[in-house]
């Protein structure tokens, strides 16, 4: 018995690539940069992506430690194929010499035709040289400053701009906005979903910081704990004006293998702390003895960090907003009721008027199981 012919399917199969925008390559770029948030200061995180004929044939994004930087990665991958590429960038090229080569040397080396920039680099080292560079050298440059790159840059810009990191504060709550009870029991008052987005939240932030209470009183590990993602746990950081860290804190006896600093006063030391491999960092006191906040982020800032989540507690969240230096808040609320006699999120703040009080812009609000995220950014 003859077999039919297979029958063909009515679609025309077209081998040629589908057409892209700007804005979709730069948006996977952005996603690119996304994976290393929190891994590569005192680095920007910075994706790349090579095109050539409509295909993509190299990407990259910034490796742990700052480098390679994201270019260097997707040169590398696209090898040959680079030369008459465009390259799709979130963060202006470099033009300066540190332990690496300019990347804007690299693109032009390469042979790239374009180059669609995401964001404009403000340090001095950069601030336009980059575009500059390429732009000598014949290259096209389009400046496509989208908001996604800046947001996602907002760290590195602060730290060069304001010098500080950029602040996020994390707090986990009830509705009525308290974080334990009167006798200060407060785990668990999220459930799974939302802790996992919070350890992400870790990973995703070059430090974290606590105040001496809080560390006293939880004895917290300040890791990320997340399947695969232990090795991006952030540098704990502790206001500590008088060093009562406990050496045999889980901080303290960690400190060998994540980095500890123990933001404190002048002439403070412990030879114990010292020894765990804490490191102990003399900050600029206020009146009342305590940490200058402005001060202790100009520290952080000098060492590199450029992204810093403060998670508390709710004198150190207070101290903060009080203070202007909340960029972002990222707050965890649970569905249950604690009242009044609970401890709040946040402690006093002594406005005498209204028009003083922190306001923030609602960005977004994520369901977690039966909890949800709520982020805002500050409408400064």
């Amino acid at each position: 018995m003859a077999r039919s012919p297979a029958r063909r399917s009515s679609k025309t199969i077209d081998a040629a690539p589908t057409p892209r925008s700007d804005d979709d390559y730069l948006g996977l770029a952005l996603a690119l940069a996304d994976r290393g948030l929190g891994n590569v200061w005192p680095n920007p995180s910075v994706g790349c992506v090579l095109v050539r004929e409509g295909l993509i044939v190299g990407r990259g994004w910034t490796q742990p430690g700052g480098r390679p930087h994201g270019e260097a990665r997707a040169l590398e991958q696209a090898g040959a194929k680079a030369r008459n590429a465009t390259a799709f960038v979130t963060l202006e090229p470099c033009a300066h010499h540190g332990q690496t080569p300019p990347c804007a040397q690299a693109l032009i080396d390469a042979g790239v035709s374009r180059v669609v920039i995401a964001a404009p680099d403000p340090d001095p080292r950069v601030d336009g040289r980059g575009g500059e560079m390429l732009g000598n050298a014949g290259i096209d440059v389009d400046w496509a400053v989208q908001t996604a790159a800046l947001k996602q840059n907002s760290g590195f810009l602060s730290r060069i701009q304001k010098n500080r990191p950029m602040v996020t504060l994390k707090v986990a709550t009830t509705l009525d906005g308290r974080i334990a009870t009167r006798s200060g029991e407060s785990q668990w008052i999220t459930g799974p979903p939302a802790r996992a987005r919070g350890h992400l939240l870790r990973a995703q932030h070059d430090a974290i910081l606590v105040g001496i209470a809080t560390a006293l009183a939880d004895d917290p590990e300040l890791s990320c704990r997340l399947p695969g993602m232990t090795e991006q746990s952030p540098v704990r950081v502790v206001l500590d004006s008088k060093l009562r860290l406990p050496p045999d804190s889980r901080l303290a006896r960690g400190a060998g293998t994540l980095p500890l600093w123990l933001l404190t006063a002048a002439g403070q030391h412990s030879v114990e702390l010292t020894e765990r491999g804490a490191e102990i960092m003399p900050v600029r006191q206020n009146d009342d003895g305590r940490i200058e906040l402005s001060a202790a982020l100009a520290a952080l800032a000098e060492r590199g960090i450029t992204r810093l989540l403060v998670e508390g507690g709710s004198a150190v969240a207070a101290a903060f907003l009080a203070a202007g230096l909340v960029d972002r808040l990222a707050w965890f609320r649970a569905p249950g009721v604690m009242g009044g006699d609970g401890l709040a999120a946040f402690g006093a703040m002594e406005l005498p008027i209204l028009d003083q009080m922190p306001r923030f812009r609602l960005e977004g609000i994520d369901v977690l199981g039966d909890d949800i995220l709520e982020s805002y950014v500050h409408r400064g």
